[in-house]
């Protein structure tokens, strides 16, 4: 039987024109040989969310995440800088923190050896009768972090362009909603049964809305009203329409940035490789996707309100509510999702052509393909 080659396969699939494009073929989603390259070049090399800055906003507050294979933590120090650095302790190499919290120093638990905020090393146990030690040699090895729009991003590359540089579409394209200001109010992590592009491609679509979501925003959303522009080179987006059914969907009425139909336009924004975000005038929610094997995806799952609403008793009442319906909206993608990867794994499974509504996924696999394909992307002269 003759191997498939996945990244041929692939760049067959992204090289011609969005009006005839096919969705990505099977092996794209199913191959633990391009899963290798996705981590060798787009994993290790690209800006990965880890959360939102306020979540992190006291010295101390840190979370534990793995990047590519890397461990690594992600604390806000003494002088309220966020450092990302990595989680292997120097001695004899076990992780240091798990999960998240608050902390006034690190310490690893095998051994006890201690590191502050800034990764150096505060205390080591009987380690005076060692000649060669000198604990101001030591520090946890640091690794890039940024902030950007209360996001918090790191990458394992040195090569990488700041994250504003590369994002500064989004900025103008949503400055009136202030996204910065948005407040999480949850975050949770989840392992789903899907390859991770499975759910990427289906948060960067909305067609899917009036069946997989029939019980819950289905039965809202218009297809006629959902707007598709080709994708830029870091991101894609489309936006819906919404009224006022659930009210903090629209923009406050304290809310003097926006205008028109501004108050009620819903933007879904796939920043690549993995960060998704809904953002409307009034909450907002987000997924952070890394691969956890071929067949599963570590899911970070995170939202809250604009800050208009984080205050009012209005949005005290709502946001159970919110809660709520996200947990089922959730729970219905990952039905769809982890069908959508039984199918793909199927012999039978073959790609069919994509609607105009799922342009954005066309946009996800021109970058991938790009990325570990090498093939050129082209933009419109207003693009970055």
């Amino acid at each position: 039987m003759t191997k498939i080659d996945p990244v041929s396969e692939l760049i067959e699939c992204a090289k011609g024109p969005f009006e005839s494009a096919r969705a990505m073929p099977p092996v794209v989603y199913t191959s633990s040989e391009f899963l290798e390259r996705e981590l060798n070049y787009i994993f290790s090399k690209e800006w990965i969310c880890v959360g939102r800055s306020n979540s992190l906003q006291n010295p101390g507050d840190y979370l534990a995440y793995e990047l590519a294979g890397q461990p690594i933590l992600v604390v806000r120090d003494r002088g309220g800088k966020l450092r990302a650095m990595s989680n292997v302790c120097l001695h004899r190499m076990s992780t240091i923190v798990q999960g998240s919290g608050r902390a006034s120093a690190m310490t690893c638990p095998y051994h006890g050896w201690t590191y502050n905020l800034d990764g150096t090393l505060r205390g080591a146990p009987a380690m005076k009768n060692n000649q060669a030690f000198c604990k101001k040699n030591y520090r946890l090895p640091q690794i890039r972090c940024e902030e950007w729009l209360g996001w918090v991003m790191v990458t394992l590359s040195q090569d990488a362009p700041p994250v504003a540089r590369q994002l500064f579409e989004i900025e103008s394209l949503v400055s009136d909603y202030g996204m910065t200001g948005y407040v999480e109010a949850f975050q949770e992590s989840y392992v789903w049964n899907t390859n991770w592009k499975v759910l990427a491609e289906n948060f960067m679509e909305s067609y899917h809305l009036p069946v997989c979501h029939a019980d819950t925003v289905g039965r809202l959303s218009k297809l006629d009203e959902m707007v598709c522009p080709p994708g830029k080179r870091a991101f894609n987006y489309h936006t819906i329409l919404k009224d006022d059914t659930l009210p903090i969907a629209v923009a406050h009425p304290e809310n003097s940035r926006m205008t028109g139909d501004r108050r009620r336009t819903t933007y879904l924004l796939a920043i690549y490789p993995s960060l998704l975000i809904t953002l409307t005038p009034g909450y907002f929610w987000y997924l952070s996707l890394h691969p956890h094997g071929v067949g599963q995806v570590r899911i970070s799952f995170g939202g809250g309100m604009a800050p208009e609403f984080i205050d009012s008793p209005e949005a005290q009442r709502h946001l159970p509510e919110l809660k709520t319906l996200l947990d089922e909206v959730n729970a219905e993608d990952r039905e769809c999702t982890e069908r959508v990867y039984k199918g793909l794994c199927a012999d039978g499974a073959r790609p069919g052509h994509l609607s105009h509504l799922e342009r954005p996924n066309f946009d996800f696999a021109q970058y991938l393909a790009e990325k570990i394909g090498g093939i050129q992307r082209r933009f419109a002269m207003n693009s970055a």
